[in-house]
């Protein structure tokens, strides 16, 4: 098991996770950030400095966000294990749930 982020992030990206992590292992996407569940060691120092209370143990996720629990592993299959999002920087892609997701009303 491991943590997620869920659909709160979606065009958001606050980034605050990305900072307390102490592994490395969040990666932003197009429209949202990923937590990468081979390279998550459970520690979760991200989710309490999530803004939008994106982020949940993996067991954990609201049922109205159920879809969003498997979303890391679906982003990860192409790109495998980096090993540490720093050295990836952006990537211009997400999960189909998230690309498909609506845009926000502006």
């Amino acid at each position: 098991m491991t943590y997620v982020i869920a659909q709160p992030c979606v065009d958001v990206k606050d980034r605050a996770c990305v900072e307390e992590c102490p592994v490395d292992c969040i990666y932003e996407g197009e429209r949202m950030l990923y937590i990468h569940p081979e390279e998550c060691v459970d520690c979760g120092a991200c989710e309490p400095v999530c803004p939008v209370e994106a982020i949940f143990y993996s067991e954990d996720v609201p049922p109205e966000w159920a879809a969003f629990a498997n979303a890391g592993e679906v982003f990860f299959t192409s790109l495998g294990s980096p090993g540490g999002a720093s050295g990836t920087g952006p990537i211009s892609a997400d999960a189909p749930l998230v690309a498909e997701f609506p845009a926000p009303a502006h």
